[in-house]
């Protein structure tokens, strides 16, 4: 199998770039319409590394267009109908994006990440072993680390900028920023969402720990799903049959890549290390694993 390439910066001449996130490169195509690149740039403890993972854009944007399609009866997405072809008519341009771009209707996005936990791990687990609860939410006694939940439970984030921590909130704080009816429909639309894909993924031999989605309005207050959907960078993938109880099982999302830095001599602020090409190889190879189990 040919390896991908590698795509850190994407450059479209006939477009404004509007903004360059961690991962995304986002165009202006007209007042309706947005193009969306997803490059190889990886971020992880909110630092953009130096180094691409190759193929990891096509793979989020597979993944992505994939539950956005599958989810649609659940709720509407942010996907529009233009081609990339009448958006970037420049062969040469087009072929760098192709497979990694998407053209979206332009919406307002909600200030709040709608996180869903499913699992005890990462910050939730920490919470956990100090509090006995996770983000304020009360959990039975004596659970072990990656242990399911009795129930998903919705943990909703603020969104900060590039270079800044997002922020844990009860629901309770989302209601001032969303409206009553608004924020309890994103956190029961939320836990549908995880909870009907966590079941179809752990037939294909993946468990979603956890997951984010963002969501957006259009201008009559209808709302749309958004950004990207339960893919291994917004969510925690785990493989099920080396899932076990009481450890952090191996995962296949950019777990991989934090658990190298750790062993550095890094403060986790910019400028990030240079990455081993064996290291980024691997997580390469990660992130097409999971597309497979997935998608195949």
């Amino acid at each position: 199998m040919t390896a991908p390439s590698a795509l850190f910066e994407s450059s479209l001449s006939q477009l404004k770039l509007r903004t360059r996130g961690k991962v995304r490169d986002i165009y202006e195509v007209d007042e309706d319409h947005l193009l969306i690149v997803t490059t190889d740039r990886l971020s992880a403890f909110d630092v953009i590394l130096p180094n691409p993972i190759p193929g990891k854009g096509q793979v989020l944007t597979s993944v992505s267009n994939f539950w956005f399609d599958k989810m649609r009866s659940v709720i509407p997405n942010h996907l529009s109908a233009l081609r990339l072809e009448d958006v970037v008519p420049n062969a040469e341009e087009r072929a760098q994006i192709e497979g990694r771009a998407i053209i979206v209707k332009k919406l307002n996005p909600l200030p709040v990440e709608a996180i869903v936990r499913g699992y005890l791990i990462g910050s939730g687990w920490k919470d956990y072993q100090k509090s006995g609860s996770v983000c304020g939410i009360e959990l039975p006694k004596g659970l072990q680390q990656a242990q399911q939940l009795p129930e998903a439970i919705y943990t909703p984030s603020t969104k900060a900028a590039v270079g800044d921590h997002d922020e844990n909130i009860p629901f309770s704080a989302t209601i001032p920023l969303l409206g009553e009816e608004m924020a309890t429909r994103v956190r029961d639309i939320s836990i549908k969402l995880y909870t009907e894909a966590a079941e179809y993924a752990k037939q294909r031999g993946i468990i979603i720990a956890d997951t984010k989605f963002e969501f957006g309005l259009d201008n009559e207050g209808e709302l749309f799903l958004i950004d990207e959907a339960l893919t291994p960078d917004s969510s925690r993938f785990w493989p099920a049959e080396q899932y076990q109880v009481g450890i952090s099982p191996p995962s296949f999302d950019k777990q991989f890549i934090r658990d190298y830095l750790e062993t550095l001599d890094w403060d986790k602020t910019a400028p990030g290390p240079e990455l081993p090409e064996e290291i980024t190889k691997i997580s390469s190879q990660k992130y097409q694993e999971a597309m497979h189990k997935l998608l195949d």
